[in-house]
């Protein structure tokens, strides 16, 4: 089976903002947030609370299904995004995710996946029209762009591919790092290439991975950023990596984390 690109590619579309601003969000940690970074879906919290969001960790979400879709297990992939959508369809709260990988997930594979079952496909509509990664939900919905935040030094913005190509994340977060008045943004060579994680490419095909964060990680020297800003764990994970075993002294930070000030 080909990977979930291959699935359904609608091509950068988004829910429509809700006529009223909401005040109440449940979020979807991620997996990788969950296990890895924890503190940046404590600053997610932090930031929505502090623009008068109230949020809500449904208990009993598990991964949304996006690896196994991405390597062809179709019906694993089916189970999981079963379970998220009835976990989310309890509380008719939009849903905020802090990855664009996961937030595609939701917005445009699971609807594809259950396509062939019309009770399933309508549910996985409902959810997904109401389904929002980080940085699009503070800038498309609530308007915000400005937050205040006390991280320092010179920021430099990486695009991850399936925010920035699944569900056309760029503009967003540019707008809401240009607002962090304490630090310096500096361009990016190349900064909507891929730096070679790609969820399962990285494990199936190593060596183009590893020269592609090669790449990546010269194009970071040449920027001058002491830190890298990505809206994917997973892609922060990959090129800090990287960039460790170079020796090169530069952090990679999700957004949520930059905003709330968190490690400054």
């Amino acid at each position: 089976m080909p990977d979930a690109t291959a699935i359904h590619n609608p091509g950068m579309s988004s829910p429509a903002a809700p006529a009223t601003r909401p005040t109440r969000v449940q979020l979807l940690v991620t997996c990788l947030v969950d296990h890895f970074s924890p503190s940046t879906a404590d600053a997610v919290v932090r930031v929505l609370e502090q623009h008068g969001v109230e949020v809500v960790v449904p208990e009993d979400q598990t991964c949304c299904g996006q690896p196994a879709c991405n390597a062809g297990a179709r019906p694993d992939a089916i189970a999981m995004a079963q379970h998220t959508i009835a976990v989310l369809e309890r509380d008719p709260a939009p849903v905020v995710i802090p990855s664009g990988s996961c937030t595609d997930m939701l917005v445009h594979q699971a609807p594809a996946l259950l396509a062939g079952d019309p009770a399933w496909a309508a549910r996985a509509a409902a959810v997904a029209a109401r389904t929002w990664e980080f940085s699009q939900f503070l800038v498309d919905v609530l308007g915000v762009t400005a937050v205040p935040s006390s991280t320092t030094g010179t920021l430099a913005y990486h695009a991850c591919c399936h925010g920035l190509r699944g569900i056309g994340i760029d503009a967003q977060p540019r707008a809401l790092l240009e607002h962090v008045g304490a630090a310096t943004m500096v361009a990016l060579p190349e900064h909507d290439t891929c730096c070679g994680f790609g969820g399962l490419f990285a494990v199936k095909l190593p060596d183009i991975s590893g020269a592609m964060l090669d790449r990546k990680c010269r194009q970071i020297a040449t920027s001058g950023a002491d830190t890298i800003v990505v809206t994917d764990i997973s892609c922060a994970m990959h090129m800090q990596g990287g960039l460790d075993r170079k020796g090169q002294a530069v952090r990679v930070r999700h957004i949520a984390d930059v905003l709330a000030g968190e490690g400054a």
